[in-house]
């Protein structure tokens, strides 16, 4: 090892102290109570007609952090399959944070398993129901179009895709986790060379598994509606999440953890380019979607953008608002913002900007999983749930972050601050533009 790389990693321990341990318990004790009422939320909205607002709200806050994981972790990849050593001393960051997937696995488990043993089992997932009514007038086990589907579409199959795809994340986050931790210990430059052909694996897996679990856990949510291109928006949206939070995490530890003076501008730079490059991605792949389906004008596809645009008098309802805000402050003002060179590299400028995409990303999350047709009405309408924040949705974002932090706090605990023995961390520690 260096003398060079003895001498940040000396600094950086340093600066780990009690405030640490009272974090992790402030996390912790945050984390529990979030989900203690999100809990709650669910056992009141157990016997409610139709889908459930605080099941939807607990979906919501869970794809809220698991894109940002899955992000984490595709990213984790990418570096090592692109042999990045810029990123090396970020990459230590989110390998801490991968720690939380178990935890994710167990926060998912109510919404899957419930319905195997409630009154109810389509509270959230209404082809879960064969008695649901539909929008139609009949019932889901009516429907031909279920019926197609429904050799995909049943529980059994729906919850082993579940664990299977949870088991790939956790499985490739453990094995890279083990290798980068290990290195610390005796610095064996093959334990990197394996960590690169598990990635080049990984990449292909857990992309799939990412497109996948997005279309049976939010694309599902409208059995009818089916789109090719739903799993590479989640996967824009994943990452671009992933790096906002980086640039946050990495400003918090840069400026009062174990990151200052590693952390530098060229990293927020770099990090800055490829939040750009994902946020002209996420308008693509949004766009052509909207774009394709509306030009082959089938019902079974324009419905899903139109309750999202129009009331049942042909009126804007309140999505329509939400989809030009996505358009224009979701793509627009972080895409201007973020061309300019100054703002990659000014902290406030480049946190702000962070800071905005998170917000609208969960916005992102709200347009894709919140509305639903309810049950016909006596008129032949049906209405849509409109945009609303409740307190079930805070809880379950709160909470699961709360858990989140919580594993990261322990996970950092365990080992070094960054990967010293790495082959390439001295790249890192001196990268510049």
């Amino acid at each position: 090892m260096s003398s060079s790389a003895e001498a940040v990693n000396t600094a950086a321990l340093s600066s780990e102290g009690k405030t640490e341990k009272n974090w992790s318990m402030i996390s912790l004790i945050v984390g529990l109570v979030g989900l203690g009422v999100a809990i709650l939320g669910l056992v009141l909205g157990y016997g409610e007609e139709g889908t459930s607002r605080a099941w939807t709200g607990y979906l919501i806050g869970f794809a809220f952090w698991i894109s940002i994981l899955v992000g984490a972790l595709m990213f984790i990849m990418i570096s090592y399959a692109f042999d990045a050593g810029w990123s090396i001393i970020i990459r230590r960051q989110l390998e801490h944070l991968l720690s939380a997937l178990p935890w994710m696995a167990l926060i998912f488990t109510p919404l899957i398993l419930a319905p195997w043993v409630m009154g109810n089992p389509g509270i959230l997932w209404k082809w879960m129901n064969p008695e649901y009514v539909l929008s139609s007038g009949i019932t889901v086990g009516e429907d031909p179009i279920f019926l197609w589907k429904e050799p995909w579409l049943n529980m059994p199959f729906m919850t082993t895709r579940t664990y299977f795809y949870f088991g790939v994340f956790i499985a490739f986050a453990t094995i890279l986790r083990r290798l980068s931790f290990g290195m610390d210990k005796d610095g064996d430059p093959s334990r990197y060379v394996k960590a690169r052909y598990t990635s080049g694996v990984g990449i292909i897996l857990v992309g799939l598994c990412a497109s996948f679990a997005a279309f049976d856990w939010f694309m599902s949510l409208e059995f009818h509606w089916f789109s090719t291109m739903y799993g590479v928006w989640f996967f824009a949206a994943a990452m671009r999440a992933t790096f906002a939070f980086t640039i946050i995490l990495c400003f918090f530890l840069a400026s009062r953890g174990y990151l200052k003076g590693i952390y530098n501008q060229a990293h927020r730079y770099d990090l800055g380019c490829l939040s750009l490059a994902f946020t002209v991605f996420w308008a693509y792949i949004s766009f052509s979607q909207m774009f394709l389906i509306y030009q082959a004008s089938i019902p079974e596809e324009t419905f899903w953008y139109s309750i999202r645009l129009f009331g049942k008098d042909g009126s804007y309802n309140d999505w329509w608002y939400v989809s030009m805000s996505l358009i224009f402050l979701h793509f627009f003002v972080p895409f201007l913002f973020l061309l300019f060179y100054s703002t990659k590299i000014s902290i406030p400028k480049l946190v702000g900007v962070s800071v905005w995409i998170l917000l609208f990303h969960l916005l992102d999350i709200y347009y894709n999983i919140l509305p639903a047709k309810g049950s016909q009405k006596a008129d032949g309408t049906y209405d849509v749930v409109p945009f609303t924040i409740q307190i079930w949705d805070i809880a379950a974002l709160i909470g699961i972050g709360g858990i989140v932090v919580w594993a990261f706090i322990n996970s950092s605990k365990k080992t070094k601050p960054i990967p010293i023995k790495d082959p390439r961390i001295l790249d890192s520690i001196h990268h510049h533009e």
